[in-house]
């Protein structure tokens, strides 16, 4: 048949027998990065064992949740399973209990290189994935003397829920332990102060490649491994990112990378000589081992920030060739990738060919299915636009401006071709996953336009994909950047609610705006300011304070805000004040980003009095900023402060600053 996606997609299964697996989700003590810490596993191993079927098979998987307290799910990434079988908790399929267990059963229609994972709460970062190869019924179109699945993953020896809540503080920690923070002094090194100064300017925040600092970077749960390779052999290594929040690099010593399947389905062979992969993308590529040695295939953060290795072989250890560190400061790969994206949306890929880089945008241009896959003519296209939106400060991720819980449910009709456009309006990538279809990509491939699962968006971007709509019930599209899924990147594709207008898909509630307490100031020896709040999606209940202890005056707000988009954020309180001529009040106030990042508020109280602020900090270094505030108002008249912050430690900064109202004092910012 040369309807591919046809074949894919309406085709069932020729007889095949049924293949059992049973899978135990517990708690168990492991040191990936060195220090022992509580790890989630599947049958005692990170990751879990690799499920092995043949195309035709019924699967009938097991799951055992052996965890005391939290229930947990299992969703079979990438795999055509009835709509029960998908394992998203609450949409599709019951979580499974604490104690409990679920048979999962499905037939098996389509062959490649998937995966598995935990779909609860932020459970796949503490280990809960593992592999599915399925081979198709008459073989590997492609040979290759010896097949190895390497699940590439990333590992923090921090609780996931601390580093959300780290993220959702806006801090900076990470990029700095990372080497990757942006500074003045980086950027007058870097020869950038003028894009520096630029970026403030247009109020975009500094470029970041990731979001989270790892302890460790893993190939089948280890740093470095080892895999029997003969010398002449030609080795399948089938490439799974499995990685909370990293893209890596896949590079090898033996030389190019062949990439012969995408997202599981066979494309025309095609060589590169390094491959970014996205989170939750897989692919199959080919490597030659040369006559000696044992060759190092090495999987690289994109950020540069560490690496996981397996050699091949036998003999003197030939490494790989480092991926150059990025410039973070410059735009000029940032908007080559959003060009490259666009030229492949306006089927650029004949029209325009660039020597492949030293840090190489996704592949996609040069893919290309091996039979057709266009879908039927007669269906009708319906096209719709999904924006990339997001702030990396609040930590809220979106499509159109709007959260999961703003906005879930895109209806889709049942045999409609759903035609998206995707444009990223975000200066990171992301990479989109569609549960339950495949969807061509369309890179100017015409007729030949690759099947994929998972698709990168990178900064500024766009891609175009398009899928028939053969389905039934709620299918989930999301971002599979762990952290930017919870925090809100996500929707339903719902067939339910094109026939039902009141059907709402039964949400996670972990998904729905979680709840999470910062607290942050200064305790100097002179007063003591700070903040302590509770944030939900775009709401914050929380208490400000400033105390000077000679006078022992204090001004205390109690508040609440709204936070609109990264320049606006609105909110109301009660001010409870013994500072001279002042007494209690109600007040309202904005708080407006300036371009060069200054902030900006205007408040008006319920005794008529206005108070205007401007405030500006410079980070000078990596770890030592400056800065500086001015503050108006009718009753209390100017104010003014200005310091300096040291950086020690996540919580800790050293800090000294003056203030008109207090005079000079030095001590500690504190952030929990």
């Amino acid at each position: 048949m040369k309807n591919l996606i046809l074949l894919i997609l309406l085709a069932g299964p020729l007889a095949g027998k049924i293949v059992e697996y049973d899978l135990t989700i517990s708690e168990t003590t492991l040191s990936p990065a060195g220090k022992e810490r509580t790890a989630l596993t599947i049958n005692g191993g990170i990751p879990g064992p690799t499920l092995r079927f043949r195309e035709g098979d019924t699967a009938r998987i097991t799951v055992h949740n052996d965890l005391p307290k939290e229930e947990t799910s299992l969703h079979w990434h990438g795999l055509l399973v009835p709509n029960a079988m998908d394992g998203v908790p609450y949409l599709t399929t019951p979580p499974i209990p604490a104690g409990g267990e679920r048979v999962f059963e499905f037939p098996l229609t389509h062959a490649g290189t998937y995966w598995y994972h935990s779909h609860t709460g932020l459970q796949e970062q503490r280990g809960i994935y593992g592999s599915i190869v399925i081979t198709p019924r008459g073989g590997e179109s492609v040979k290759a003397d010896r097949d190895y699945v390497l699940v590439l993953s990333d590992w923090t020896n921090e609780n996931p829920k601390e580093v959300m809540r780290t993220l959702m503080r806006g801090s900076e920690y990470y990029a700095i332990k990372k080497g990757n923070a942006q500074s003045l002094v980086g950027a007058w090194q870097a020869g950038a102060l003028g894009d520096y100064i630029q970026r403030e300017k247009t109020r975009m925040p500094p470029m970041d490649l990731s979001d989270v600092y790892y302890d460790a970077f893993l190939i089948n749960g280890q740093a470095s491994s080892r895999l029997p390779a003969r010398p002449g052999e030609t080795i399948r290594l089938r490439l799974i990112n499995a990685g909370a929040s990293t893209y890596f690099y896949a590079h090898s010593a033996t030389g190019p990378l062949t990439i012969v399947a995408a997202d599981g389905p066979e494309v025309q062979p095609t060589p590169v000589n390094r491959l970014l992969i996205g989170m939750a993308e897989t692919y199959d590529v080919l490597i030659k081992i040369p006559e000696s040695g044992s060759w190092e295939f090495r999987a690289t953060a994109q950020d540069n920030s560490g690496h996981a290795s397996v050699f091949l072989g036998s003999g003197p250890e030939q490494f790989a060739t480092p991926i150059p560190a990025p410039n973070l400061y410059s735009m000029d790969h940032m908007m080559e990738a959003a060009m490259d994206s666009m030229e492949d949306m306006n089927g650029g890929m004949d029209s325009m060919s660039s020597p492949e880089g030293e840090r190489p945008n996704a592949p996609y241009r040069q893919l290309k299915a091996r039979t057709s896959t266009a879908l039927p003519s007669s269906a009708p296209v319906r096209e719709i636009e999904l924006h990339l939106t997001g702030d990396m400060t609040r930590y809220l991720w979106s499509f159109n401006g709007k959260t999961l819980a703003e906005d879930s449910t895109i209806p889709v009709r049942h045999g409609e071709v759903l035609r998206i456009k995707l444009i990223n309006d975000t200066m990171m990538h992301h990479p989109l996953h569609l549960h339950g279809h495949f969807f061509r990509l369309l890179n100017g491939a015409g007729n030949r336009s690759p099947l994929k699962h998972t698709v990168d968006l990178p900064p500024m971007g766009s891609q175009t994909i398009e899928f028939l709509a053969n389905e039934k019930g709620d299918w989930f599209f999301h971002c599979h950047l762990l952290y930017h899924m919870d925090a809100g990147m996500a929707r339903v594709f719902s067939y339910e609610k094109a026939t039902n207008p009141e059907h709402e898909p039964a949400l996670d509630p972990k998904l729905i705006n979680p709840t999470f307490f910062i607290t942050e100031g200064m305790l100097l020896n002179n007063h003591t300011m700070g903040m302590a709040m509770f944030m939900r999606g775009r709401e914050d209940f929380g208490l400000r304070w400033d105390y000077g202890f000679e006078h022992e005056e204090y001004e205390a707000d109690l508040f609440w805000a709204h936070y609109f988009d990264p320049n606006l954020t609105a909110g109301i309180g009660y001010r409870f004040t013994n500072q001279h001529e002042a007494e209690d009040r109600f007040f309202a106030e904005v708080d407006y980003r300036l371009p060069y990042l200054i902030d900006s508020s205007l408040a008006l109280d319920s005794e008529g009095d206005l108070r205007v602020g401007l405030g500006k900090e410079f980070q000078v270094t990596d770890r030592l900023s400056l800065f500086a505030e001015l503050e108006y108002d009718t009753n209390t008249e100017l104010e003014s402060s200005a310091g300096a912050s040291y950086l020690l430690n996540k919580q800790f900064s050293l800090t000294s600053s003056y203030h008109s109202e207090h005079g000079f004092g030095a001590g500690l910012s504190f952030r929990f």
